[in-house]
């Protein structure tokens, strides 16, 4: 099997509570729509009346994309005011339909609903312990352990938030989280504020997303983030409560600096910064601290784009696309065996001859993880006639694996792991190679507080003592 050579996010999550009481299934699928990028695996829908039976939940999930999973006749069965959704990519739990979110509890105090996007890093501690207790497990993923903290916590707790509060007190890691009660919406955030969730609202109804794209697409407007740390609760008789007592200093927030160099689409704003000009800045460093004389600069489709426009913008030299991008391949299309001579990269991708025949390109992608990718688009780049090619990453080299949802693997398997800057870049074939600054990171985002864990191996909080990624799969 050929192993992936792109860094991969785990989840999307929406929700949504209509306080004039319509069905907001429809809603959820165009608001997973606009996440569909954050995962491609499995997604799911579930949603409950509150002027109906108190605790009756309505769910759909299944494998692959929204618009193989959901048809109109499966979203009109879908009634109800209150709901939550899910777009999943595994980096924990295998790939199954038992693993697809929403996940949807029921126990002595009801239903819950929730959908998580994230990973925590004590998930064997918390599953043995909840085992050895009486739990019976249905999946393979950490959220489920989530939901079932929040379901014990509750029959201690006098509401459903602090419920959430209480659980968050015993899981490690990164993790959005949004919730549905019988009667409520909630959202929270792990402290360090790994992941995004933000707030919208649409006429008479709030809405809780991973991005703020996903607002934007289904017409509400950006109301603010959920901060790092806080559990929001949204109710039609309080509106949005907030509880930040599990919050940290600011100098201690650790968001995914991915989010803004690759994951998150380009349109959406992540704690106040746009990502757009976020990945304009990235190139416009690679431009002042790796400068080459070429003739045009390109980025490899979609994330390197934005890159290669700022790194242009700053050096002056022409921006064009060297690249056709098939868009009708996701991240489940089923990848050509080894044998053949076709390998996935020319599946997804074909240079245009005409753009780069007898130039000097300047090629600029967001990551170079195990190096496969990189190395045959550079032989696609030099067979279209390139007469150089000089490859420049909007990120510094990975040098040690994530354990908080992002899929960078075990360090024997990072090509920059043991190498230098120029045996990489005479291992992919380029003719030189250059990687954003790590210092140039913080400059992308502000004043914010990042994670630079992948880079130097300083994690925010303690890894877990051996690689449990993937530990439950079966």
């Amino acid at each position: 099997m050929e192993k992936k050579d792109k860094l991969s996010e785990e989840c999307g999550v929406f929700g949504i509570y209509d306080f004039d009481g319509a069905d907001v299934a429809s809603t959820i699928y165009y608001g997973l729509f606009a996440l569909q990028h954050r995962g491609q695996e499995s997604c799911g829908i579930a949603v409950s009346d509150t002027a109906g039976p108190k605790g009756k939940v309505l769910s759909s999930k299944d494998m692959g994309l929204l618009n193989e999973a959901f048809t109109p006749e499966i979203l009109e069965k879908l009634k109800g005011d209150i709901g939550v959704g899910h777009v999943r990519y595994s980096t924990a739990g295998s790939s199954t339909r038992e693993n697809a979110q929403p996940l949807v509890l029921n126990y002595v105090k009801g239903t819950l609903g929730l959908a998580h996007n994230g990973n925590l890093i004590n998930t064997p501690e918390l599953r043995h312990e909840l085992e050895y207790t009486g739990a019976i497990f249905q999946t393979t993923i950490d959220s489920e352990i989530i939901a079932y903290l929040i379901a014990r916590e509750r029959l201690n707790s006098k509401t459903v938030e602090e419920a959430v509060g209480r659980a968050m007190k015993k899981i490690k890691g990164a993790y959005s989280l949004i919730i549905m009660s019988p009667r409520k919406l909630i959202g929270a955030r792990d402290p360090f504020g790994f992941k995004p969730l933000c707030i919208g609202k649409r006429e008479n109804a709030y809405i809780l997303a991973s991005e703020t794209c996903a607002l934007d697409t289904v017409g509400a407007t950006f109301v603010r983030d959920v901060e790092p740390g806080e559990i929001v609760t949204i109710s039609p008789e309080k509106g949005i409560e907030s509880d930040k007592s599990m919050c940290i200093p600011k100098n201690q927030h650790a968001r995914c600096v991915f989010e803004y160099i690759y994951f998150a689409r380009p349109d959406s704003y992540f704690d106040g910064v746009s990502v757009y000009n976020s990945r304009i800045l990235a190139g416009k460093f690679l431009a002042m601290d790796s400068p080459v004389d070429a003739d045009l600069v390109v980025g490899v489709p979609e994330s390197g784009n934005y890159a290669a426009l700022g790194y242009s913008l700053q050096s002056g030299i022409p921006y064009g696309q060297a690249f056709v991008k098939n868009s009708y391949v996701g991240r489940t299309f089923i990848k050509p065996k080894q044998k053949n001579r076709e390998s996935s990269v020319q599946v997804k991708l074909n240079v245009l001859r005409e753009a780069v025949e007898g130039k000097r390109i300047i090629m600029i992608d967001d990551s170079i993880v195990r190096g496969t990718t990189s190395d045959r688009i550079v032989h696609m780049l030099r067979q279209a006639g390139a007469k150089e090619v000089h490859m420049r990453v909007s990120s510094p080299p990975f040098l040690w694996p994530c354990y908080f949802g992002t899929d960078v693997p075990a360090r024997e398997q990072l090509i920059a792991y043991n190498r230098t800057v120029d045996e990489i870049c005479s291992i992919i074939g380029a003719d030189s190679l250059g990687y954003l600054k790590e210092e140039r990171l913080h400059e992308l985002v502000g004043d914010l507080g990042i994670c630079k864990g992948c880079f130097n191996g300083n994690y925010p909080m303690d890894p877990p003592v051996e690689d449990i990624r993937g530990e439950f799969d079966k």
